[in-house]
């Protein structure tokens, strides 16, 4: 792998690791998208994750068994 120049050093100070490489966020690392963040960053929301814990307003708006009745 090529050197990094002084100027791009600079700019990528924030993502690279003791080893000289860029480095990002375990969340975003395997992430299509182009919104990387560094691995220095605590991700407090990002547009694109979604756990696969989190429920959907539409799944809370829909009755769950029949005792349930929607509204």
């Amino acid at each position: 792998m090529p050197r990094m120049s002084k100027s791009r050093k600079l700019e990528w100070s924030f993502f690279l690791n003791d080893r000289g490489r860029i480095t990002f966020n375990a969340l975003c690392r395997k992430c299509v998208h182009d919104c990387k963040q560094s691995f220095r960053a605590v991700v407090i929301e990002c547009p694109h994750y979604r756990s696969k814990r989190a429920k959907t307003e539409h799944d809370v708006s829909l009755p769950r068994g029949p005792t349930d009745k929607p509204p």
